[in-house]
């Protein structure tokens, strides 16, 4: 595309996936932060739960002082006591459900416009009653975000069988789940990221047409799955062209014509479209980020 494609959308990043140290100090979430606060290409920080209570006041006065927006991710919530969503043990369903709770408590303080979890593992022939259990919860969180406001849900597809081996995954079992709870909802959506399809297994039609109308956040990415032994393998988000990796230019370039296409990305549009990758071992951070910003331009000039 000739224009700017700030025009179209609002650019973010993953601030503890980009600066994967930031966890170290507050310090260094500090710096990390305010090293993409000030670049004006990027006007949506996706963040999670503070590293530490101090931040709570610090990076909301950071993000309004920048003038940028934020968004809130409870992957980690669930990842660090290791909780299911989709659990068919009905204790551990609730404790997982009472964890996002409060990560939407802490997404509403920290002035974030939007809410994001995903669902976990699976026991193979077991789909549909895990199915069920995630349309529980997710109903559960809906009603308890709208009732504290407008903030939005929306659940991220992960890989399927590969690394996090989330039950969604498959764009059929996606659709399923949002036909069962956006006709509830008008304040939730799904979730997809570029990266996560090829380990999916599907191309990117197949991804993006049965559940397109659901699409409310876009992550771009990229994923090694070659060589298993390999350290990169799995969910790691490699910067675009990594050796052995499976998307650069092309590839984002497809993912973006698709985007526009279904009307996820148009003139004057305001979703928000995201990076997520991670500097991988030796590499620097600020390197890696300008990769990505540099990949998403000449993959944008071969937009339609």
């Amino acid at each position: 595309m000739h224009k700017d494609i700030h025009a179209y959308c609002r650019i973010g990043i993953v601030v503890s996936m980009a600066y994967p140290f930031c966890s170290n100090s507050e310090q260094d979430y500090h710096d990390s932060l305010k090293k993409l606060l000030v670049d004006p290409y990027f006007q949506v920080m996706e963040l999670g739960s503070l590293p530490f209570p101090s931040l709570s006041e610090k990076v909301p006065f950071m993000i309004q002082t920048a003038h940028c927006d934020c968004t809130y991710s409870g992957h980690s919530l669930l990842f660090a006591k290791k909780l299911n969503i989709n659990s068919l043990d009905e204790a551990e369903r609730r404790l997982a459900v009472e964890t996002l709770k409060a990560g939407i408590d802490e997404a509403y303080a920290m002035g974030a416009e939007e809410f994001q979890f995903l669902s976990r593992r699976y026991e193979k022939g077991k789909e549909d009653s895990y199915l069920g259990a995630l349309i529980a919860s997710t109903k559960e969180l809906c009603t308890y975000a709208r009732n504290k406001g407008p903030m939005p849900v929306v659940l991220e597809v992960f890989d399927h069988d590969i690394d996090k081996k989330s039950l969604l995954g498959p764009s059929s079992l996606v659709k399923q789940y949002a036909e069962a709870v956006c006709p509830q909802f008008d304040n939730f959506g799904i979730m997809i990221d570029c990266s996560h399809i090829p380990m999916i297994g599907e191309r990117i039609e197949e991804a993006v047409e049965p559940i397109k109308q659901y699409i409310k956040h876009v992550h771009m990415g990229n994923t090694f799955i070659s060589d298993s032994s390999h350290p990169s393998y799995g969910d790691y988000h490699p910067r675009f062209g990594y050796p052995g990796s499976e998307n650069d230019t092309e590839y984002l370039a497809s993912f973006l014509q698709k985007m526009k296409e279904i009307g996820y990305l148009f003139e004057g549009g305001r979703n928000i479209l995201s990076f997520e990758v991670k500097p991988q071992a030796g590499e620097d951070a600020d390197l890696v980020v300008a990769n990505a910003k540099r990949t998403l331009e000449d993959a944008w000039r071969r937009v339609q």
